[in-house]
């Protein structure tokens, strides 16, 4: 089986990444592609609410609990203390699609585009310091880089830079 293609977007808190990604994967679909998308959390979350019988399932002990539906299925594990997956584990997990959407991730070794806004937690660049950051995407000027800058919602460009440096058929 060959690695799924992967792009992801990188950025600090509130630099619009998030609101990138689903811009993303709405134009993408659109053009007939399967996307996927993996998200990194930097905090404890949930996705079950306190009382539903997946969360008592986890509460109980389970590893692994999977809600099963006519309309979709939900797999949660439970580290339990067991260190965080590596990339590679959770990327391995997916179906086979035409492209993996990356949100956070910041550090992996992958292509990625680096979401800038004024309103950011933090405004320090990204790029000058990692390789792999092939394009910037922000809502002001970006004048000291030699890199590809994007307006961050210029999401039809975007999406065909990233078209490009994936190697997406661009007949979709």
């Amino acid at each position: 089986m060959t690695a799924p293609k992967v792009f992801g977007i990188a950025g600090w808190k509130n630099s619009g990444k998030t609101g990138l990604a689903v811009r993303l994967v709405t134009e993408f679909t659109s053009r007939g592609y399967r996307i996927s998308t993996i998200k990194h959390a930097h905090h404890d979350f949930d996705i079950d609410k306190v009382g539903a019988d997946s969360y008592r399932h986890r509460q109980a002990g389970a590893q692994e609990v999977t809600i099963v539906s006519g309309t979709r299925y939900a797999i949660m594990h439970e580290l339990r203390g067991a260190p965080e997956p590596e990339f590679e584990e959770i990327l391995a997990r997916l179906a086979p699609c035409d492209l993996v959407l990356i949100e956070g991730y910041k550090r992996e070794p992958i292509p990625k585009i680096e979401a800038r806004r004024l309103e950011a937690a933090n405004r320090e660049p990204l790029a000058p310091s990692d390789p792999h950051i092939a394009a910037i995407a922000a809502d002001h000027a970006v004048t000291d880089t030699t890199l590809p800058v994007f307006d961050l919602d210029d999401t039809k460009a975007i999406a065909d830079f990233i078209a490009d440096i994936v190697g997406l058929d661009v007949t979709g």
